[in-house]
């Protein structure tokens, strides 16, 4: 594979807390002959494990961002043993306009992996990621929410890789984030993805979905500035206040089908009736979807077609035909690693 074209302005071999950028070099009509930088933290004190930290993969999900740029105000080299290297905008570009997807291209960035050298703006991110930051690192993670247009229970993603002692290590991590609830990534995962990224890599890695709905929610975010720095502690990088780890009692969940969640069927206003973190039946009612610009058309019930758990629903109040309004996940299988 062809080395990337991405350079970084910052060491990062080099000890002691660095902050720069990666410089993404894309011409066009803001910028036609520099870079579009994509920040980056590297925090180093020697030998010892190295952790990934990314946030603003998709650009309108902030709590994890805010939560990466509190670690980069407060973490200092003695306060660690080996490296934390935090990309809190991974798609800069995209944060900047408060947009899942990239203003530069278009594309979505945690469905371009493996990426290209020479591709565009997010073709190259991915690129770089894949192929000179995944393999510096002994852990990765990925902080996601829902954005404006979904809201998640707040929960952590675990890959179920081929190789078992990786998908081991996978459940480990999401067990020391401390969030109750873990979402196993199976056979509906997109291998476009960075969690996937990281399996080819053989990197531990999990993700986040965090709340949702376009802004910063307070406790959320002091949730996930707990997580990152109790996963710091359980890899030994963060030796402060370190006690004995002990994870949570968490509850697994997985996609069984794409059939039990519940999808638009037309275009209008979605009346929720229910939220998000809450089992249902099948059969209960979900919501009404109204239909404001006919009003002579009656309005649709929409009901579950299969018992489960609500793990996110539309922050959307008109939808469109397609829309996921309510993403369903069943109990994750019992021989899954706990």
């Amino acid at each position: 594979m062809s080395k990337s074209t991405i350079t970084s302005s910052i060491d990062l071999a080099a000890l002691g807390k660095h902050i720069g950028d990666l410089r993404v070099r894309w011409s066009d009509n803001s910028v036609p002959l520099g870079y579009h930088p994509v920040p980056i933290i590297s925090i180093k004190s020697g030998p010892g494990p190295v952790m990934l930290m990314f946030g603003g993969t998709h650009g309108d999900e902030f709590e994890g961002p805010s939560a990466l740029m509190r670690m980069v105000k407060d973490l200092q080299p003695k306060d660690i043993t080996g490296q934390v290297i935090i990309v809190p905008g991974l798609n800069t570009p995209a944060v900047g306009a408060s947009s899942r997807v990239s203003p530069l291209d278009g594309k979505n960035l945690n469905r371009a992996f493996p990426g290209d050298p020479t591709g565009g703006v997010t073709d190259q991110i991915a690129h770089y990621v894949e192929t000179e930051l995944l393999p510096l690192s002994d852990a990765a993670i990925d902080l996601h929410s829902g954005g404006k247009a979904s809201f998640f229970t707040p929960c952590t993603l675990a890959t179920q890789t081929k190789n078992i002692e990786l998908f081991a290590k996978n459940i480990k991590l999401a067990e020391a984030f401390g969030l109750p609830l873990i979402w196993i990534l199976g056979a509906h995962n997109d291998k476009r993805s960075l969690n996937s990224a990281a399996e080819r890599a053989g990197v531990p890695m999990i993700a986040t979905e965090l709340g949702g709905g376009g802004g910063v929610d307070p406790s959320i975010t002091n949730t996930t500035e707990a997580g990152l720095y109790r996963l710091l502690r359980y890899l030994k990088i963060l030796m402060r206040n370190q006690t004995s780890f002990e994870p949570n009692k968490v509850h697994k969940v997985e996609i069984r089908s794409q059939e039990h969640s519940v999808f638009s069927e037309g275009n209008g206003i979605f009346d929720r009736k229910v939220s998000a973190g809450v089992p249902i039946k099948a059969g209960q009612i979900a919501g009404y979807l109204h239909y404001s610009t006919d009003p002579k058309r009656h309005s649709e019930t929409i009901v579950f077609p299969h018992n489960g758990f609500v793990l996110a629903h539309t922050n959307r109040g008109y939808v469109s035909r397609g829309d996921m309004l309510m993403l369903v996940v069943q109990d994750a299988d019992n021989d899954v690693i706990s």
